[in-house]
């Protein structure tokens, strides 16, 4: 099974495309797509839904793991999150992957065992947990994260009924 795990922000988007065969899980891909402060937001979903759409292209997952929005500081930085989601969902659906969301503590606490982890400590976990020779950026290690929560999640019947009485 292979899927595209993505961490949505305006300026920061993680992306990752991580692969399962048997009970070995790899990172094919990892990235961020970074986008300038004076770059407009237009400008910015542009670039968000050509880079998914690239990996999309060059990987062909079958499936969207995503962050949920839960909690933001403001409603113009939860629009602004909820566009840069959308551009990552839209691409996905264009292609025909299934979208499956989790929470950022239920994504920290699959990976670190603590839903109030640092960005740090995921990170170390990601490298760790999948022999990276290098720490990923935070942003993609974060998609990574939401990535292993997705492949765990639908490997456990315990975890799957979890996940569906969450939403």
């Amino acid at each position: 099974m292979r899927i595209l795990a993505v961490d949505p922000s305006l300026r920061g988007t993680g992306f990752a495309i991580l692969e399962e065969k048997g009970t070995s899980i790899r990172c094919l891909e990892y990235s961020v797509v970074k986008n300038a402060a004076s770059l407009s937001q237009e400008a910015c979903l542009v670039a968000i839904h050509e880079a998914i759409s690239s990996a999309i292209e060059r990987h062909s997952p079958s499936a969207l793991a995503i962050e949920k929005v839960i909690y933001v500081q403001s409603y113009p930085t939860a629009i602004i999150l909820g566009a840069a989601r959308g551009v990552a969902v839209l691409a996905a659906a264009q292609r025909g992957l299934t979208v499956h969301e989790y929470p950022p503590k239920r994504v920290k606490q699959a990976v670190v065992g603590k839903g109030a982890a640092a960005k740090e400590q995921v990170a170390f976990m990601i490298r760790a947990l999948l022999g990276l020779t290098e720490t990923p950026p935070a942003d993609a290690a974060d998609a990574i994260a939401i990535g292993l929560t997705h492949l765990r999640t639908i490997a456990s019947p315990i975890l799957r009924v979890t996940a569906t009485m969450a939403k």
